[in-house]
């Protein structure tokens, strides 16, 4: 641990030297001198005298650099059979063509910029063309519904909006007018105009004055150059999902964000220039901006744009078909899609015969990952699979094992070891640090690392008093977990996924480990619903792999909770279900299952990948919790 030793060690013992050296990587039209501005801590803000261009360091550094014939950007699209690729000077033309769109539209620096796009290359040109105007855009996921695009259209206050006509998924189409209209009716503020980006799928009826295609809007447009803009300058706002109310917008600064990205693709993800790097997520995620769009790029790798899915676009082979096609020598997903794979092809047949030597590094995040999905990966791929952990708001990973620092052990169910800059802490309610074995909230030590949201948009008092007001000092994550004797982190899940049963604090994470060590699970969740006795008992839900028909599993898994964690546990209930709810990033919707069995009026999350699945299984929510288990 020689290497990651001693860069953790300088990163907690001198932060700005650390730092000052990581922002080498990055090009400025300023260099920083200072390196932490801390006169308004607890709000820290990284090289506050520094300016610099995030586009050109993504694009233009490297056709300067002589680089520009090496692709940049694949675009891999099984929903509509199209794959195309850009390399670095065509993604630097398009992007300059389409920034002198967006002046010519009026938008200039520190103006708002929304996109409602599907995955398809002009999101990443748009994204990296208010990035060369140094114009703050916002992208909300494609498919959401008005009233959130609404809401985030009032808080953002966009000058103009890019939206695709639809989007497109196995099997059916997503026509985005009918919510962007609506969107636009209910909404208080009005952008100047709104660039469309025409699918053949399902075209826009364009609005008169206020809807213009991509195509005229570029048309005879003068390329942009580059504006250099400070380093504390917003480079986006990225909203949380499932957020109600006024939605929380969190902020990524351009210079701390370029530091870091840079930084972790080499000391984490072990990707360098002229790599293929493939998060196979979406671009309305935090993963699809830090990983798909900035950090490959700043590095001078390749990137992969998938519009498609792990099963059913055409089959559980679909990973595997692009790892060979295009080469990717590191995949970044998350383990709910290999869970997909999973279920669908538990023996691994559709990898068989796939030329997949280029592949190095198999990446997870996103959900927990469960020792059996970490365990299977390992034996189909026979390469190493890194679990990370971190969130939105910290834009890249708080956990890692990072493969380009150090050759370190992963341990099944463990993030691994916290990231330089990343002060990770397990605590008590009290604040106190909790020694290796016990369960605790996980909390990160003041300033934040570059790359962290240095606050909420246009809202200092709502970061503080939602982020750092539960320990001084202190971020509150959210999440819970514990440390081991080798400072390995376990992320057990949400503090609000730990239930009380009978005065007994049990986590729903330690429930489902054991109920997905079941050779027939394929993945599972559990939760904690009201009970009057015990105030809450879990209830468990699992989907079966393939061939498995369910027989006497219910009873099985009960046991073994019991055996395992003990009767304590009080699980006594499991069901076989066809699905689980999920939202399109691959994260269960387990907060609306607590709601729907707690006799709540819950409404379908408008960022639900395939409502069906949750109507199918609110009968099952619905019943009484407290059933013994059947078979």
């Amino acid at each position: 641990m020689g290497d990651y030793r001693q860069a953790y060690a300088r990163s907690m013992d001198d932060p700005e030297g650390f730092w000052r050296e990581a922002a080498t990587a990055i090009e400025w039209t300023r260099a920083p001198q200072r390196i932490l501005d801390d006169s308004a801590a607890p709000i820290y803000r990284w090289y506050p005298d520094a300016e610099l261009n995030t586009s050109y360091n993504a694009l233009d550094r490297h056709v300067a650099a002589g680089r520009g014939g090496q692709t940049a950007l694949i675009y891999d699209s099984p929903v509509t059979g199209v794959v195309r690729a850009y390399t670095y000077q065509q993604l630097q033309e398009a992007v300059a063509l389409f920034a002198g769109a967006l002046r010519r539209l009026g938008v200039a620096g520190g103006d708002r910029v929304v996109l409602y796009m599907a995955m398809v290359p002009e999101t990443v040109i748009a994204m990296l063309a208010c990035a060369r105007l140094g114009a703050v855009h916002s992208v909300v996921f494609g498919g959401f519904g008005a009233r959130e695009l609404a809401a985030r259209i009032d808080d953002a206050r966009p000058k103009v909006i890019v939206a695709t006509s639809c989007g497109v998924e196995a099997g059916r189409v997503v026509p985005y007018q009918p919510m962007l209209d609506a969107a636009l009716s209910a909404a208080r503020h009005r952008p100047a105009r709104c660039v469309v980006v025409q699918r053949p799928q399902q075209p826009f009826d364009l609005v008169p004055g206020r809807d213009v295609t991509w195509d005229a809007a570029t048309e005879g447009a003068e390329p942009a150059g580059c504006v250099p803009v400070k380093a504390t300058d917003p480079l986006y706002i990225l909203y949380t999902s499932g957020t109600t109310g006024r939605p929380k917008g969190v902020v990524r600064d351009n210079g701390g964000h370029a530091v870091a990205l840079r930084w972790s693709m080499e000391a984490i993800f072990a990707t360098g220039p002229g790599d293929v790097f493939w998060a196979a997520s979406d671009v309305g995620w935090v993963v699809g901006h830090s990983y798909i769009v900035y950090a490959p790029l700043l590095t001078g790798a390749t990137t992969v744009l998938y519009e498609g899915k792990p099963v059913g676009t055409p089959d559980a082979g679909a990973f595997w078909r692009v790892v060979e096609q295009h080469r990717v020598t590191a995949m970044f997903t998350a383990p709910t899609a290999l869970r997909a794979v999973k279920k669908e092809d538990p023996s691994g047949r559709l990898a068989a015969g796939r030329d997949l030597s280029s592949l190095r590094l198999l990446f997870l995040a996103g959900e927990r990952l469960d020792p059996q999905t970490y365990e299977w990966a390992g034996d189909l791929l026979g390469v190493p699979v890194i679990d990370n952990w971190w969130q939105t708001e910290t834009g890249w990973p708080i956990a890692a094992n990072p493969r380009g620092l150090d050759d370190l052990p992963t341990k099944a169910g463990s993030p691994s070891l916290p990231s330089p800059g990343f002060r990770v802490r397990v605590v008590d309610p009290a604040g106190n640090d909790l020694p290796p074995g016990q369960d605790g909230s996980i909390v990160l030590g003041l300033p934040l690392p570059p790359g962290c949201l240095p606050t909420l948009w246009q809202d200092d008092e709502r970061y503080l008093r939602s982020y750092l007001s539960a320990f001084p000092g202190n971020y509150l994550t959210g999440d819970g977990g514990r440390f081991d004797a080798d400072g390995y982190l376990y992320v057990m899940g949400r503090t609000d996924d730990v239930i009380n049963v009978a005065g007994h604090r049990l986590s729903t994470g330690a429930m489902e480990e054991v109920l997905a060590g079941h050779p027939a699970v394929a993945e599972c969740a559990v939760i904690g619903v009201g009970d009057a006795l015990k105030g809450q008992v879990p209830r468990g839900f699992v989907v079966l792999k393939a061939g498995f028909d369910g027989s006497g599993v219910e009873d099985e898994l009960v046991g073994l909770v019991r055996d395992q964690i003990g009767a304590v546990a009080a699980l006594r209930r499991v069901d076989v279900v066809a699905g689980l709810p999920k939202t399109r990033s691959g994260k269960i919707l387990r907060r609306t299952m607590r709601a729907i069995a707690d006799g709540r009026d819950e409404a379908v999350p408008s960022t639900i990948d395939d409502p069906a699945v949750l109507d199918a299984l609110r009968p099952v929510l619905r019943s009484a919790t407290n059933s013994p288990t059947r078979g």
